[in-house]
């Protein structure tokens, strides 16, 4: 919570406000480059999990989010006649940096950004979603904001597992993982400034 501002988290928020602008109207190329470079992420997190024993257990949750988003991507570039973008920067960096964490079995600075990134798109991602239907997308709902089944019983469900993973954890272990927060802030961020205006070098 220290790294939300007074405004967002008054109890406990620490972060500098940031100067009030006139806000970015987000444009239909914005929201494909964000929705690119989110599947770019994702495929990192799917593969990691899917490559590591460790991380069996984080297969087929019912969050993963790649197939949607090619659904949804081919759907934009199909009905508004935009081209596919490549994976910016944000995306690619981001996604590097989760690869490496699986690379080096860092478990625990992996599953961080694993709970921050498929949990904040379950909750602030899909305010998003409704924003940017409305204001692009004459309020169609994308796959990105569909979840088969019911997505609070399966959010308790990767909860509980993660949990169980902590419980073996060492004191060092766990201060890896809390100590990737700010990190996971980050990556998170840097693929939502194409929604905001951030323009960042591809």
């Amino acid at each position: 919570m220290k790294l939300h501002t007074r405004s967002q988290a008054p109890k406990e928020g620490q972060a500098p406000e940031k100067k009030q602008v006139k806000p970015y109207t987000p444009t239909r190329e914005d929201y494909l480059k964000f929705l690119t470079d989110s599947q770019y992420i994702f495929q990192a997190f799917e593969d990691v999990v899917n490559e590591s024993d460790e991380l069996a257990v984080f297969r087929n949750t019912g969050l993963e989010r790649v197939i949607g988003l090619e659904k949804d991507i081919e759907f934009m570039v199909s009905e508004y006649d935009v081209e596919r973008p490549a994976v910016g920067q944000p995306g690619l960096r981001y996604a590097e940096e989760i690869r490496a964490f699986g690379e080096e079995k860092k478990i625990p600075e992996f599953m961080c950004h694993f709970y921050n990134y498929y949990f904040a798109h379950t909750a602030g991602g899909r305010m998003i979603g409704k924003q940017m239907s409305a204001l692009l997308l004459d309020k169609k709902t994308l796959e990105f904001y569909k979840w088969d089944g019911d997505l609070n019983a399966i959010k308790t469900k990767v909860k509980d597992d993660i949990e169980e993973m902590v419980s073996h954890w060492s004191r060092e272990e766990k201060d890896a993982c809390v100590n990737e927060t700010a990190g996971a802030f980050r990556g998170g961020g840097a693929v939502n400034s194409y929604l905001s205006g951030g323009r960042s070098p591809h």
